[in-house]
């Protein structure tokens, strides 16, 4: 094999190793730019994101993480209703079969509400000024190996 060939398919394994990221505003929640943040954060990372925009419910949002068939699904809330949309997303997960997804959240959210969701499948939750470094950190060393692409 020469050298381009073998450099060729080590860039072809490094890709298909791509942590592929969903971004996602659940809710009534107008504010993205948390979102956009992380977004630029993870891919400045390595990791493929796609963002989904805003106001997505539940299932737009399962749906979403099937068809661009994503490692994680980072939700980014702060209207208050996490008690109910991020415990509805993993809920239609399970019901859909889908196991191995990370799924984690960033926003406002009260530290009393920590572990009810982390009890609804929320990995992790991370609050204003968590430095981005360990949010990356955290999904590259929780995210399912066998999921990765």
């Amino acid at each position: 094999m020469e050298f381009g060939e073998r450099n060729a398919c080590l860039l072809e394994e490094l890709i298909m190793k791509r942590i592929k990221v969903l971004v996602a505003k659940p809710g009534l929640d107008g504010h993205d730019r948390g979102a956009k943040v992380i977004c630029r954060a993870l891919r400045d990372a390595g990791m493929e994101v796609v963002y989904s925009g805003l106001e997505q419910t539940p299932e737009q949002i399962v749906n979403a993480a099937i068809q661009e068939d994503a490692d994680v699904i980072g939700l980014s809330i702060l209207s208050g209703a996490h008690r109910v949309i991020l415990p509805a997303v993993t809920r239609l997960l399970q019901e859909k079969g889908i196991t191995g997804v990370l799924v984690v959240c960033g926003g406002i959210i009260p530290t009393d509400d920590h572990e009810f969701l982390k009890q609804h499948g929320i990995a992790a939750i991370f609050g204003p000024g968590t430095p981005l470094k360990n949010a990356v950190k955290y999904i590259r060393e929780n995210v399912s190996k066998e999921r990765v692409h």
